[in-house]
């Protein structure tokens, strides 16, 4: 067994790849192939998609500071997001990605090199803290506000909203469309809230924990978890026209 290996994490994020797989499955089934199924639209499905997301996202930044050639990994991840907005823009520009997961995750690999020197400066607890709450005061940005779901706090100025760089950084300009938007606020602050999750687990002893295997078959989805996203897609839209 690699002893150097958190197996516990590689469960955690095998278990979020299923759930995105059988998500994206469903989600192609009702807007791809028009199928009806109404729970898809509910509040249920919402936040479905939020755990999966937000999981990936945490455990990203949780796993920051284990990494090798971090800065080449970050230019992967986000080379392959880069990559598949331009396919999804030639071969199915009704359901572009525009901005998606991975170009966030690669982002965010690449910034918080440089910004370890200026995160190193909060005690971790308090940075964890604090970058929950910008995590959650700016949640509802992309919308036009400062808030959290249903609690919009204040309005932000529209010209806030204007070209692919505030896009890029969280304020969507007039009739952008993305099948898949992740900007870099707010969701950078969950990963930094997972890198500060990282250190308080370093300094209290907890890692240990998280070197014992349970699910081997997760755990192997968690360690292969890029390439099963790069592939997942157009894997089950291939599985559905041939079963259809």
């Amino acid at each position: 067994m690699n002893e150097k290996r958190y197996f516990i994490l590689d469960g955690i994020r095998g278990f979020a790849v299923i759930n995105m797989i059988i998500y994206h499955f469903i989600w192609d089934l009702v807007y791809i192939f028009r199928f009806d199924i109404p729970w898809f639209e509910s509040e249920i499905s919402y936040i479905w998609q939020q755990f999966i997301c937000c999981t990936f996202i945490f455990i990203s930044g949780f796993c920051e500071p284990l990494g090798t050639r971090k800065l080449k990994r970050g230019i992967i991840i986000l080379g392959l997001g880069i990559l598949i907005e331009i396919v999804t823009m030639i071969a199915t520009p009704e359901n572009r990605v525009r901005f998606g997961i991975l170009t966030l995750l690669g982002s965010c690999a690449i910034l918080i090199i440089p910004a370890k020197k200026f995160l190193e400066k909060f005690p971790s607890i308090f940075g964890l803290i604090l970058s929950i709450a910008l995590f959650l005061l700016t949640k509802n940005i992309n919308d036009g506000y400062l808030g959290f779901n249903n609690l919009n706090l204040i309005k932000l100025p529209s010209n806030l909203y204007k070209n692919s760089i505030t896009t890029y950084l969280g304020f969507p300009m007039p009739n952008f469309y993305s099948t898949d938007y992740f900007s870099l606020m707010p969701w950078i602050f969950l990963y930094i809230s997972g890198y500060f999750s990282y250190q308080i687990f370093k300094r209290q002893g907890f890692l240990k924990y998280l070197k014992i295997s349970k699910i081997k078959s997760l755990e192997w989805i968690g360690r292969n978890s890029l390439a099963l996203y790069v592939i997942h897609q157009p894997l089950i839209y291939f599985l559905i026209i041939l079963f259809l």
